[in-house]
């Protein structure tokens, strides 16, 4: 998936918190959103604020659907609220690779 694509894909699934999303799709996205956000905030802080509030719903859709993909809940975002290892916590788990289903052994008997 291409960085355009990836942005596009985050910004129509803007309040889909459910499903999946795969690591480029995720990783574009924020990477696009921090390069908006320093270029903006070179030009004006409320205008750069401003953006912040409007990704905040995609990037937080984003990332549940990151984290449903390596088999967690969207709800390990709560971490970015804790400083420095909250945040070293999230980005390793939204790095993960997807986590690959296992088949129920047959039963024995």
């Amino acid at each position: 998936m291409n960085p355009f694509e990836s942005v596009q894909t985050c910004l129509t699934k803007f309040a889909d918190f459910s499903g999946s999303a795969s690591r480029p799709e995720y990783w574009w996205f924020a990477f696009a959103q921090m390069l908006a956000s320093s270029v903006l905030s070179a030009i004006s802080p409320l205008i750069s604020s401003a953006i912040f509030l409007v990704l905040l719903v995609p990037s937080l859709a984003a990332g549940a659907r990151r984290l449903h993909e390596t088999g967690r809940s969207g709800w390990w975002q709560l971490l970015w609220l804790l400083p420095v290892l909250g945040w070293i916590a999230c980005i390793v788990l939204l790095a993960l690779p997807p986590r690959v289903a296992t088949r129920p052994s047959p039963a024995m008997g």
